[in-house]
């Protein structure tokens, strides 16, 4: 009975959505940086699976109808770049050369550590483009020959890790440049990142959006060298 239930699309899409409109909830109750909506919603979502001996085909049946939205959201940022366009004229070099040291350090800190730790070279090829938004990481890994469920992994912490704590960085390193804030979380922790600089302000959203596409483009880049 459950198995009949769970295999139709719409049992995955429920279940995402659900879990993600329970942990915006949470969020608003409790208002802590732990209580991120993402990583509340997949806790509920794997716990649910577990609890009810659920396999993990049958929710993929539906979250890949979620995954399709995941770049016309994206896309859908370009609208906080345009309503800060003069910002961003503005601050064009700043921008370009900020995002793409930042990429640079990134990428370059990944394959420092995998040398220092003495990891196998497949683990430098899936961990380079962790901060880079899922669609673009997953095809930079395919070119490196790593591993995707590897890269996905390393995405969605990284994003994680940045939309908890960028806000608590940016107070601690006295960040007063909205600007500069918004590029450091879009360099860092691409799409999820930027979800928690659009609560920040509309330039940190604008800036993160935009160092979305040029991390992107940077890394691509960098991999055709390094690959």
């Amino acid at each position: 009975m459950i198995n009949s239930l769970t295999i139709s699309p719409l049992f995955g899409i429920l279940l995402t959505c659900g879990s993600y409109v329970l942990g915006v909830k949470i969020q608003e109750k409790l208002k802590h940086p732990l209580a991120n909506p993402m990583i509340l919603a997949t806790v509920f979502c794997i716990a649910f699976l577990l609890i009810f001996d659920i396999p993990l085909e049958n929710y993929r049946i539906g979250s890949s109808y979620v995954s399709l939205f995941l770049g016309p959201a994206t896309a859908s940022l370009a609208l906080s770049i345009y309503r800060q366009y003069p910002v961003l004229k503005k601050n064009l070099l700043p921008v370009l050369a900020g995002t793409a040291v930042g990429s640079a350090v990134s990428m370059s800190s990944v394959l420092l550590l995998c040398k220092l730790f003495r990891l196998e070279e497949v683990w430098a090829q899936s961990l380079l483009s962790k901060s880079v938004t899922t669609a673009i990481a997953i095809e930079i890994t395919a070119q490196q020959g790593g591993l995707p469920s590897i890269t996905v992994a390393a995405v969605l912490i990284t994003g994680l890790l940045g939309a908890v704590f960028a806000p608590l960085l940016i107070r601690l390193l006295r960040v007063q440049d909205p600007v500069a804030a918004g590029l450091a979380i879009g360099t860092a922790s691409h799409a999820l990142g930027t979800s928690k600089a659009l609560q920040i302000g509309e330039v940190e959203a604008a800036m993160s959006s935009i160092a979305i596409g040029v991390a992107g483009l940077i890394t691509v880049l960098f991999a055709m060298f390094v690959g």
